[in-house]
């Protein structure tokens, strides 16, 4: 009996990192003349609003950071920095739209804002508006050719649009200027994997392991490649420290039932496939939860 991982292979859906920067609470230090005091009280009192909307956000309370921010962006529409943040904290609790409409508002206070555009373009990107987050990410390049999450976002674009090679460029910028995050080599594994280039695949995900040595779905990969490789016990092992990187991944079990199926170890098998179907429903991905029952079934008529 041959089992093929990859045609119950999970690949995790892109998980956007949408590295921002969070403003100084100050104002610029040569502030353009204001029209009345009426208007230095506004501006004042939106630098305050801003304060405490990062007070907020620091103490992990998110939706008081969103009501400061909003008041913030509203005495004063042209403080790019309230609304970026805004853009950060809605985003931070799914609110993909509005947080879109926050980011496009700071571009609009400050068109040379370069995270701003890139945040823009990120999570249009996550909305599966391809064409105009490419827009906004290229502009933002345009303003800082620096920008590593930028870059890291227009690789994920171009992995979508499966143009894996300008992905690849993309993702390797993204390390040149980003080399603490483990993204992007994780990004350039899982192209590689589609152009079946395994080998480069497996060595990109040892690499966002050094970076983040708790990452289970590089460990998942490395786990799938090997065991394609008839190497058992190694993607059993690879499995393994998915697992332990994250208790809750319910690939990780998913695959080391199909090693134990391999290795005609049913029990061991019904053991993690029962774990890995429970996950999958607690978790609400109900067709890998029926696919990983049929396994499962599998596994118990052998062990019989």
């Amino acid at each position: 009996m041959r089992l093929s991982l990859y045609k119950y292979r999970i690949v995790p859906l892109v998980s956007l990192i949408l590295v921002g920067i969070i403003f100084p609470p100050s104002l610029p230090a040569s502030p353009a003349p204001l029209p009345s005091k009426l208007a230095q009280s506004n501006s004042q009192a939106a630098v305050d609003s801003l304060n405490q909307g990062l007070q907020a956000i620091q103490a992990g309370r998110v939706q008081d950071a969103i009501a400061a921010f909003k008041q913030a962006s509203q005495l004063d529409p042209t403080l790019a920095a309230a609304h970026y943040n805004l853009g950060l904290a809605l985003r931070q609790t799914g609110q993909l739209q509005p947080s879109a409409d926050a980011f496009y508002r700071a571009t609009q206070a400050d068109p040379k804002f370069a995270p701003a555009f890139a945040n823009l373009g990120g999570t249009l990107l996550e909305g599966n508006n391809l064409e105009l987050a490419n827009d906004y990410l290229l502009r933002a390049l345009e303003l800082d050719p620096k920008l590593g999450f930028a870059h890291y976002n227009l690789g994920l674009l171009r992995e979508q649009q499966r143009d894996c090679n300008r992905a690849i460029a993309s993702f390797k910028k993204a390390i040149e200027y980003s080399k603490n995050a483990p993204e992007p080599p994780y990004h350039i594994g899982m192209c590689y994997l589609q152009q079946g280039k395994l080998d480069q695949a497996r060595d990109a995900f040892n690499q966002a392991i050094k970076i983040n040595p708790k990452y289970p779905e590089a460990y998942y990969n490395i786990g799938s490649i090997l065991f394609n490789q008839r190497k058992l016990q190694e993607a059993l092992e690879a499995f393994r420290k998915s697992a332990e990187a994250n208790s809750n991944y319910p690939n990780a079990y998913y695959g080391a039932g199909l090693v134990f199926m391999q290795l005609q170890q049913y029990r061991d098998a019904v053991q993690v496939l029962q774990f890995a179907r429970d996950l999958y429903n607690a978790q609400g991905n109900s067709q890998w939860a029926k696919n990983t029952e049929q396994l499962l079934q599998q596994a118990q008529n052998f062990n019989r």
